[in-house]
């Protein structure tokens, strides 16, 4: 939703934010009275076994003219994830087990790395990169665990695939960003396929399991840009890019960027 605008009278623009969260290319028209915005842009998590995270870049008070038509991407998870963009900021997607990093942005971080046959990376923070997935152990027991994101919000890697009574594991999904701006970076997942936790209020990565047929059953990665553990049904976090504005007022990675 779109929270319009001017007060009466011609006076000071009311501040207002729109966020994109679903996979695809959107035009978005400035509104009457908005001379600059704030954004901030996450990269989508790749569906690897393992898989890496997506990177997050923002920028601040990028001068527009109102009634400009702008593109927005927001990146799709996949093997080879997409990147999100808008206003020459460029949140990577990640490929395969390398998290994504970015560009044109004043700050951000990289998502973590994923791991073969393990955890799947965490997203990038706002100050710090994601945490990196755990390895797996293929002699029987725990994998290891997840390392924490760093910095300012930045997703937990996930813990590793482990093996018991002879069935393999899935691991655990990486965590996910938030969109409100910095916050607790999430922590790594626990040996044993457990999920990375989310940073700066985005979704924790999901639990490693198995099947009724001893299949290995990936974690998901968390929203946004978390990392697929490994396993079969791989799903990862997707890309995202919220605008906030005045942007010589509101910005990342914590100046009034909470929703007003």
């Amino acid at each position: 939703m779109v929270d319009l605008l001017i007060a009466a009278g011609g006076g000071k623009v009311k501040p207002g934010q729109i966020a994109f969260t679903t996979p695809g290319t959107y035009n978005w028209t400035v509104p009457d009275g908005v001379l600059s915005v704030s954004v901030v842009c996450v990269g989508a998590g790749s569906t690897e076994n393992g898989g890496g995270g997506g990177g997050l870049r923002y920028r601040n008070d990028i001068s527009v003219i109102p009634g400009q038509v702008l593109t927005v991407q927001v990146g799709a998870a996949g093997d080879i994830a997409g990147s999100s963009s808008v206003l020459g900021v460029v949140a990577n997607g990640a490929s395969l087990r390398n998290g994504g990093a970015g560009s044109g942005g004043d700050g951000g971080g990289n998502g973590g790395t994923g791991a073969s046959g393990g955890g799947g990376g965490g997203a990038g923070g706002y100050a710090g990169n994601g945490g990196n997935g755990g390895s797996p152990n293929y002699s029987g027991g725990f994998g290891s665990p997840g390392s924490n994101g760093s910095g300012g919000g930045a997703g937990g890697g996930a813990g590793g695939t482990y093996y018991t009574d002879g069935t393999q594991r899935g691991s655990g999904g990486g965590g996910g960003v938030g969109l409100m701006g910095q916050g607790s970076s999430g922590a790594g997942g626990a040996a044993g396929a457990f999920g990375g936790g989310g940073g700066s209020g985005g979704g924790n990565g999901g639990y490693g399991s198995s099947d009724a047929g001893g299949n290995a059953i990936s974690g998901s990665g968390g929203l946004y840009g978390g990392g697929a553990g490994y396993g079969l049904s791989r799903t990862a976090g997707g890309g995202a890019v919220r605008i906030i504005w005045p942007g010589d007022e509101r910005r990342f990675p914590s100046t009034r960027t909470a929703d007003e």
